[in-house]
């Protein structure tokens, strides 16, 4: 998830998401979803909403993550997040993340493509490119993602920068080409919230036995 230590209970959240978030043609009805749910939505595998310690788990296992890795970080981010985004008339776990709160994870030291809202901000977007990327214009290299993530550093907000570059990194391992850039067209499905799907498909199969 592109969020860092960033809701409804059970038995009220909104129907709304649940639909929209399913893709129904109802969506157009009530409004879309923020390009921030979408991005995060791989993650609620049964669609509730709602996503339990259990369904980060076992999404970063279908990323091609380890046990011991995925555990962790679901861990951290579960536990970050679900207190972030849980409403007060949540009945579902404080380790559970809540879809329509997700905005409220949004954290400093980024780059500014998800809005406090978590809507996408094209400007924001092509800044990381205009602005970093120098080999070739519609990539950037290990070092170039470096440079960004010092770049967007706040001053003391020591949570966004490991916030920050733990997300990226983890976007470079799993997003990066043959030749070592991770391409602009490949970040644009990071926000379009197709990303993980995408990654998830290439590594179905026996999961990877790394830690």
């Amino acid at each position: 998830m592109v969020v860092s230590g960033d809701g409804c209970g059970h038995g009220s959240r909104p129907v709304r998401l649940v639909v929209l978030l399913k893709g129904s043609p109802a969506a157009a009805a009530v409004g879309a979803a923020t390009e921030l749910q979408k991005h995060v939505a791989f993650f609620d595998s049964n669609h509730d909403g709602i996503i339990s310690f259990s369904e980060t788990y076992e999404g970063f296992r279908a990323l091609g993550f380890g046990v011991v890795t995925s555990r962790f970080s679901a861990t951290v981010i579960n536990g970050a997040l679900g207190t972030k985004t849980r409403p007060e008339n949540a009945t579902a776990s404080r380790f559970s993340i809540y879809i329509e709160n997700i905005h409220k994870g949004v954290h400093g030291s980024d780059t500014g493509a998800f809005d406090s809202e978590g809507r996408f901000v094209n400007e924001k977007f092509d800044e990381i490119f205009t602005k970093h990327a120098k080999t070739v214009p519609d990539g950037l290299t290990a070092a170039e993602l470096d440079e960004m993530l010092r770049a967007n550093r706040e001053p003391k907000d020591y949570k966004g920068w490991v916030g920050a570059s733990t997300e990226w990194e983890t976007t470079f391992k799993l997003g990066k080409d043959k030749d070592g850039f991770l391409r602009k067209d490949t970040v644009r499905t990071v926000y379009d919230g197709s990303f993980f799907s995408k990654v998830a498909s290439k590594k179905k199969g026996p999961s990877a036995n790394q830690a």
